[in-house]
């Protein structure tokens, strides 16, 4: 097994972290502060490469592998966890969505615009009663002659406020649950879309979230997949968001251990530095420890990822080690930077907020234990 990366994972590795370190660690604190979507910071990712990751080079992509990917990821949510989770949205969950199912015309001409970062795309899956529970779909989608009337409300919808084009999902049968809901793309000008604004989130803020209510008419030829495929769709959608979510937990885990290193160093008590003391080394060892073996995990998923277009259980066992692993290295780092670290406004306090959120968005930790578990389950009966 060969862990060394190639010339090329480096480069792009490179890249990122020089914007991360140019471009979005300067702005980072403010769009924490103020909350505000960074349209600024979007534009000189997609002048970088940074969209469209995976997306083919024949179609408007970069062209790159799904490891590749991920460790730009990581190094962009060490220095912002909302402009990495941004890139995840539209990389992840749209356009390699789209790039997997469709090469109609519209669908064609809307992934070049996501691959090149000239459009932002959104998930419109989470509603007031779906969310876990990603089958009850509420919002319905009525075939009438050419057209589907899309009626519903989606909550929490990330990127929505710049969007241009969301995936959306209804229910074409209603009752049906998994079994009859289907994926649209839907370009967020449409007439009969309103969008309102979420009350302030406790971490990763400027993603734009918004609720989106619909009562839209669109072509048929905006279906993603089959009909009544569209559940199946979201699933395959986030595995491989959940993959890079996984990365993006890493990221700010990493950065809440380089804090805590930084800060044990130069923090003397007793007349010496506290990283003197075992205490200290023993917390700091443990979320470096911890920070790696999530990694592997990480990159065990990226490349199941690129080599066979599967790992359900190896990118829900990812998302869930780095997450829980990203915790655990914020409060950590919060616990050695003390009363420096508790208070608003201070790095720890942030990455603290942020590390939280990834427990929760694209699949809670408890709904990855659950598909991890009845995963090794089919494991266990077919060997019966």
């Amino acid at each position: 097994m060969d862990f060394d990366l190639s010339p090329e994972q480096i480069a792009f590795q490179q890249t990122a972290e020089q914007f991360a370190r140019d471009v979005v660690e300067p702005r980072a604190a403010a769009i924490d502060e103020s909350g505000a979507f960074p349209s600024d910071v979007m534009r000189e990712a997609a002048s970088r490469g940074l969209f469209g990751v995976t997306i083919p080079v024949e179609r408007g992509g970069v062209g790159l592998d799904y490891l590749s990917y991920t460790l730009a990821i990581e190094a962009i949510a060490r220095a912002s966890a909302t402009v990495a989770v941004s890139l995840v949205v539209t990389n992840s969950l749209v356009a390699e969505l789209v790039a997997h199912v469709s090469s109609r015309p519209v669908h064609d001409w809307w992934l070049r615009r996501l691959a090149r970062g000239e459009a932002l795309g959104a998930f419109a899956l989470s509603e007031p009663g779906a969310g876990t529970d990603a089958a009850n779909q509420q919002t319905t989608a009525v075939h009438d002659g050419n057209v589907y009337r899309i009626v519903g409300r989606k909550i929490w919808v990330t990127n929505a406020e710049a969007a241009e084009v969301a995936v959306v999902f209804a229910s074409t049968q209603p009752g049906a649950r998994r079994d009859g809901i289907t994926a649209f793309l839907v370009p967020l000008d449409t007439s009969g879309i309103s969008r309102t604004s979420r009350q302030d989130s406790l971490g990763v803020r400027g993603l734009g979230c918004m609720d989106l209510d619909f009562d839209v008419q669109v072509g048929a030829d905006h279906v993603l997949g089959a009909v009544d495929g569209g559940f199946q769709l979201a699933m395959w959608a986030l595995q491989g968001g959940r993959v890079a979510i996984a990365a993006q937990a890493l990221g700010i885990g990493r950065a809440a251990l380089d804090h805590a290193i930084a800060h044990a160093k130069s923090r003397e008590q007793f007349g010496r530095p506290i990283a003197t003391f075992e205490a200290i080394q023993f917390m700091i060892a443990d979320v470096a420890t911890e920070l790696d073996a999530a990694r592997m995990l990480m990159w065990k998923a990226a490349t199941i990822k690129d080599q066979r277009d599967d790992g359900l259980i190896e990118s829900s066992m990812a998302k869930l080690s780095a997450s829980e692993a990203a915790h655990r290295a914020a409060d950590k780092a919060m616990q050695v930077l003390a009363s420096a670290g508790y208070r608003r406004g201070s790095i720890a306090e942030r990455l603290f907020r942020d590390a939280r959120a990834a427990e929760i968005y694209q699949g809670t930790s408890e709904a990855q234990r659950m598909i991890i578990a009845k995963h090794l389950g089919d494991l266990e009966n077919a060997r019966r």
